[in-house]
């Protein structure tokens, strides 16, 4: 079977192109005959060997699936490896069924960072109407959601985009406010929100960026931290400071779900109810061929994308 195999730690550099074996079934196991596979930003950290789980030499990377089993039926799938490839893996607890007529450009995007946002706002967040949610990479593959549920929940949404381009898709989308990182990103942060500190903040940065961002929460804020796409570690929190702002730093990693898997697969039923009454509307997914995943990881890590790529096991 064609497959991306990583057989040393690096850059995009490292995402070989390959023939392996197809994979054999084990129990409670579904054979899945991969259409397309997820690409997301945790997918860049496993090949550089600075994610939060580590994989022994070689591997196929992937994190999701859309396919279909040996009796035909379409299917998605959340895997913890093995997803860049033509056949996978999945345990049969975490298969989910595709409804007729959703396509994989916008069925994909529901996975990994749609039960992401889902979770974000629902879990940890817990957003509740009237309250000011700042949401960033927000025209990306899960903060493109997150806006949206925020919304659902009545939130006022402050979006963070890096380009014009990727600001307007967030408006477009719902959010009331779309600014840049900016130096003085508090202040920014503040003037969107008419001087008002804000309620929860979505950090997938890291570094200083999280820093500025909990010094923008109000009393009972909460910000929380699901990545580190800077690539920079952030200064340790004293605890006398969340006490002193009243506020709240929640953690979260999709990993944990797979504990219980209807962690995964209960949101992501509910996001495809909510896409099937159009109440939300996941963007449309760039396409790459297989082959070609080491531009897909190139172009992600350069901020060039926007939503969902994805990639095509066919070619």
């Amino acid at each position: 079977m064609r497959a991306v195999q990583i057989s040393r730690f690096g850059g995009p550099e490292v995402l070989e192109f390959v023939e392996l074996p197809t994979p054999k079934i084990y129990n409670k196991q579904e054979l899945i005959n991969v259409s397309f596979a997820g690409v997301n930003f945790a997918d860049t950290h496993l090949t550089e060997n600075t994610y939060m789980t580590k994989h022994e030499l070689p591997f196929v990377p992937g994190l999701e699936i859309f396919g279909t089993l040996t009796s035909g039926q379409r299917v998605m799938a959340f895997v913890d490896k093995g997803g860049y490839a033509q056949f996978c893996l999945a345990n049969s607890e975490s298969v989910v069924e595709v409804p007729d007529g959703l396509s994989p450009e916008l069925a994909l995007p529901l996975m990994v960072q749609g039960v992401t946002a889902w979770h974000l706002i629902n879990t940890c967040a817990k957003a509740q109407i009237n309250e000011t949610v700042v949401i960033h990479a927000a025209a990306g593959g899960t903060g493109s959601i997150a806006v949206q549920l925020a919304k659902l929940r009545g939130c006022k949404v402050i979006a963070v985009a890096s380009s014009p381009e990727k600001r307007k898709i967030a408006i477009d989308l719902g959010a009331d406010v779309a600014i840049s990182i900016t130096a003085d990103f508090t202040d920014a942060i503040l003037a969107a929100n008419n001087g008002n500190p804000v309620d929860v903040v979505l950090d997938m940065v890291g570094g200083d960026v999280l820093a500025q961002g909990m010094a923008a929460l109000a009393p009972f804020g909460r910000l929380v931290t699901f990545g580190t796409a800077s690539r920079q570690k952030p200064e340790a929190i004293q605890p006398l400071r969340l006490v002193y702002g009243g506020i709240s730093i929640i953690g979260f990693w999709l990993s944990h779900c797979r504990r219980k898997p209807k962690l995964l697969t209960d949101p992501l039923t509910e996001l495809l109810q909510l896409f099937a009454s159009k109440k939300i509307k996941p963007l449309p997914a760039t396409k790459y061929a297989l082959s070609d995943a080491k531009q897909a990881h190139i172009d992600l890590l350069a901020r060039k994308t926007v939503g969902k790529l994805i990639l095509d096991t066919s070619y």
